[in-house]
């Protein structure tokens, strides 16, 4: 029975590590710079199937696709630039983290500080309509019946 038991934990600590090893992305690039674009660029890059999270935050197999990808164009010799393009085209803006400003994102740039001027504009409204409230019961007597 121990002996059962034990290979039985052996197996699963195998599975286990093996699976780790698995994870783990292993690209070589022949100098310094380009792993550094890489670095880079995976954390600029969105996983498109992944919510709020960059190629390098998952391992899912898309994001796992995108960074062989974009090492890929790194090793051709593209551009920071132009490999971003190449993914806007494939996946759209939605691939990036900062996305350009244009007329399909202006909502994600000026929605936020929108929401909070009407924020503040309808507060402001709110306390003006209550101070005039207060004021003016404090202006009208009240009626008291006296028997």
């Amino acid at each position: 029975m121990k002996g059962t038991i034990k290979a039985l934990f052996v197996s699963i600590t195998l599975l286990i590590c093996t699976a780790s090893w698995a994870a783990v992305d292993v690209i070589e690039f022949d100098n310094d710079a380009d792993r550094k674009r890489y670095q880079e660029l995976a954390a600029e890059l969105r996983c498109p199937k992944c919510p709020n999270q960059n190629l390098v935050g998952t391992d899912s197999g898309i994001a796992y696709d995108l960074r062989r990808e974009v090492a890929r164009l790194i090793k051709e010799g593209q551009t920071n630039k132009q490999i971003k393009a190449y993914m806007v085209n494939r996946y759209g803006d939605f691939v990036l983290y900062k996305p350009p400003v244009n007329n399909k994102t202006l909502i994600l740039w000026w929605g936020p500080g929108l929401m909070l001027l009407m924020g503040v504009i309808v507060f402001g409204v709110i306390v003006l309509q209550r101070r005039r409230n207060i004021a003016t019961d404090k202006e009208q007597p009240e009626d008291h019946d006296q028997d």
